[in-house]
């Protein structure tokens, strides 16, 4: 079902106040311009028609931004395809690395600097205590997302993790999580290490870089303590399938979140964790929102889903391959030769015709922004004034 309201026309009805702010950057604006023209004849289009009854479909290009509310879908279901073929028959463990609130305005300032940060220190927390003997004493992997936003679109930086409950030992042989990977580390002492090396690593950064910050700031971060979130894990790979269709290509705020847009303000539903899931509906000033928005555009080329361990690039072929050995599993079927030439930016497959419900649709022709050529799109108009006159009878 489409969604009523869409980030796009917030963004088109306020555009011109949007090139003139300055608290938007020129790699945000162009981000937003392109969210902006999705789907439109701004990005030109294709032509399709089915061969069983003739039926004409102009559909506009999308802009493939990963920041868009519309074009995420093919992109993640593309990677959870591939991440299921890499799955073993072992629990996995949900872990979630938040860093102080404190912070944000350093990650406003320098986002690829400190998300880095966040990624390798979460990284090294894992790595750390999987191979101390007295909690699992064997080498393992995670893949780790990162997510920038709160539901009210605060800044709000924080890595989800999925790591296996288990790992492989120098010799290659499998070892389960302690008390049958129903726990994995203690959340408490990571907690305080993952604060510990972060904020270590931060002071290298400051130095490093120069960084104009108030040493009270960093003597602040250990007023409170850090709190890494560990859940029960996944009882079965059908759940980590599903989470990873919730959180690897979410973005900031979705269309279907979005119940009102006015000349001047937009309201959008949220809940409030902090006082039990409460739910309502927020109002913000357009430019606020947009401004909102815009914080959570990730620097250009950066990358924001990293796999490491066992189930890095680099590693995780003859690692899993070991791991299912140890384990007695087999590997999943390769992927259908369709699936896989799609999956690769291959010829575009029979798509059903909306008219006649058959698989028949192919591709007639691609245009620019400068539109389908007059005949075609005269062709178009009188199809759509057709099936018009034949619902009103």
């Amino acid at each position: 079902m489409r969604p009523g309201f869409e980030v796009a026309s917030v963004l088109e009805g306020h555009w011109d106040e949007i090139l003139c702010a300055k608290n938007i950057n020129g790699w945000q604006r162009r981000t937003l311009n392109a969210l902006r023209i999705c789907r439109t004849a701004d990005l030109g289009g294709h032509i399709d028609k089915c061969g069983e009854c003739g039926h004409l479909q102009l559909s506009y290009n999308s802009c493939r931004n990963r920041h868009c509310p519309k074009c995420q879908g093919t992109e993640r279901d593309k990677w959870i395809t591939a991440r299921e073929e890499e799955l073993l028959p072992v629990k996995y463990f949900h872990v979630v690395f938040t860093i102080s609130g404190k912070l944000n305005g350093l990650c406003m300032a320098h986002p690829r600097e400190m998300y880095n940060l966040l990624f390798k220190t979460s990284w090294n927390i894992i790595r750390t205590f999987a191979e101390d003997q007295k909690h699992l004493g064997a080498r393992t992997g995670m893949f780790a997302i990162l997510h920038t936003w709160g539901q009210n679109l605060s800044l709000h930086p924080h890595l989800h993790c999925v790591v296996p409950a288990g790992g492989l030992s120098k010799t290659g042989k499998w070892k389960h999580a302690r008390g049958e990977g129903k726990f994995l580390f203690p959340v408490k002492a990571m907690s305080s290490v993952f604060r510990a090396q972060f904020v270590s690593g931060l002071r290298l950064l400051i130095k490093e870089e120069k960084w104009p910050v108030d040493k009270a700031l960093i003597e602040s971060l250990f007023e409170k303590p850090w709190v890494v979130f560990a859940k029960q894990p996944f009882c079965d790979t059908k759940q980590v399938v599903e989470y990873l269709g919730r959180y690897t290509h979410k973005i900031a705020i979705s269309n279907h979140r979005i119940s009102s847009i006015t000349d001047s303000k937009v309201s959008f539903s949220w809940k409030d964790y902090r006082h039990g899931d409460k739910k309502g509906v927020m109002t913000l000033p357009s430019m606020e929102f947009i401004r909102r928005f815009a914080m959570h555009i990730l620097p250009k080329g950066f990358v924001r889903i990293r796999h490491f361990g066992i189930l890095s690039s680099t590693s995780k072929g003859a690692a899993i391959e070991t791991a299912r050995k140890e384990l007695g599993a087999s590997a999943p079927p390769p992927l259908a030769k369709e699936q896989a030439d799609s999956s690769q930016g291959g010829a575009p497959s029979l798509a059903q015709c909306p008219c006649c419900k058959k698989i028949a649709m192919a591709r007639l022709l691609e245009f620019d922004y400068r539109g389908p050529p007059k005949d075609i799109l005269l062709r178009l108009t009188t199809q759509q004034n057709n099936t018009k006159i034949k619902s009103a009878t």
